[in-house]
């Protein structure tokens, strides 16, 4: 079927509302927003049930010209930790967790293009079994600062805290958070050094729900910081968690010289939440009936309309001052000694140190 120009704009509707995501996930999260769509954007019946049966190839299809126009970005500024490290057990292995609790954990820095002075960071925590996600922001990173932002955290996750896995960079691997989490019976492991991979399922989150969300720029300020506390402990949460499926590497297949990547089926991390029973019941019902009440175009619009005021909050650029090349006259060539002409030199590509051979002298053959 060529799905035309009547569900193109629709879809290209919900795919920005959404935050742009796969069209594996575009698919599923079709049940939960078409309610929603189909009262904002006023669609038709028909328009509805070709939203509902359109295939994830031809979502990639219709939106393939607007994919074009993205971009992609590089970020990333973790340095190794020293301290601890004998203590902290190395995590190299797969996850093979069937509970939720075991989380990763990593800091995004909001330096924009300076590195100087204290600056805003990202405490991001990814569930490796439901992927549900939370976020806080500190000022720095000191050790003090990141553990009560993970406390913070901990009271608001819908299932107990069990395990922790992080980098090996200083405000992770220290005795405050070592202590914190003997006392509060949580498992610690660390990652590699300069191993991303084994920090896999937050080096993604960090793009997909911080950088891609707040952006390269700098926030070093206490009213920025409290800015960044008010999305991510509202709207964004909730956005991200109860209305955006996500997907799941179940293994991986060879085929020749190629890998194929097998996925389960695309759910919210409520929805996986939900199907766990070691999660707190009480919690799961109040998110449930959360999501029954909230409209995810207002809570997408009620988004962009705080990182709007965010952006007011950043801190500008340092331009450097590049210094004027100032022309200075060069002085003269002493004068050569006609006993001592200039040698002549070969300039060609690699042999500019090199002189040239004396030619023999000519002979001049008379008849």
């Amino acid at each position: 079927m060529r799905y035309g120009a009547l569900v193109a704009p629709s879809l290209r509707e919900i795919w920005t509302a959404a935050g742009y995501p796969w069209s594996v996930r575009l698919k599923a999260l079709m049940p939960l927003w078409l309610p929603w769509a189909r009262r904002r954007l006023r669609l038709s019946a028909a328009v509805c049930a070709l939203l509902q049966g359109i295939s994830p190839r031809q979502i990639d299809r219709v939106l393939r010209p607007v994919k074009r126009t993205l971009k992609t970005r590089r970020y990333g500024r973790t340095k190794p930790g020293t301290l601890l490290k004998h203590h902290i057990p190395l995590k190299t292995d797969r996850w093979d967790v069937a509970v939720p609790g075991f989380t990763e954990l990593d800091l995004v820095a909001h330096n924009g293009s300076r590195s100087d002075g204290a600056f805003a960071h990202s405490l991001n925590v990814t569930d490796v079994h439901t992927t549900w996600n939370e976020t806080r922001a500190v000022l720095g990173r000191g050790e003090v600062a990141v553990q009560e932002a993970l406390e913070a955290i901990r009271q608001e996750l819908p299932f107990p805290l069990r395990g922790i896995d992080t980098d090996n960079g200083s405000e992770f691997i220290n005795d405050h958070l070592y202590r914190y989490c003997q006392a509060q019976a949580i498992q610690f492991t660390r990652g590699r050094p300069y191993k991303k991979d084994d920090n896999a399922h937050i080096e993604q989150k960090n793009w997909t729900h911080v950088r891609k969300v707040v952006g390269y720029l700098r926030y070093d300020t206490p009213a920025a910081v409290a800015a960044l506390n008010d999305l991510y402990q509202h709207e964004l949460r909730l956005f991200q968690n109860l209305f955006l499926p996500s997907v799941k590497l179940v293994r991986k297949e060879r085929v020749g010289a190629r890998v194929r990547r097998r996925y389960d089926a695309p759910r919210t991390p409520l929805d996986r939440v939900h199907a766990c029973p070691e999660a707190n019941p009480a919690a799961v019902a109040r998110f449930l009936a959360l999501r029954d009440r909230l409209d995810p175009f207002a809570l997408s619009a009620a988004i962009d309309r705080k990182l709007a005021r965010l952006e007011d909050l950043a801190t500008p650029g340092r331009v450097p001052v590049r210094p004027v090349a100032v022309a200075t006259p060069r002085p003269p060539h002493p004068p050569q000694s006609p006993s001592r002409p200039m040698p002549r030199r070969d300039f060609t590509f690699g042999n500019h140190l090199r002189r040239p051979r004396p030619r023999p002298p000519r002979t001049r053959v008379t008849a």
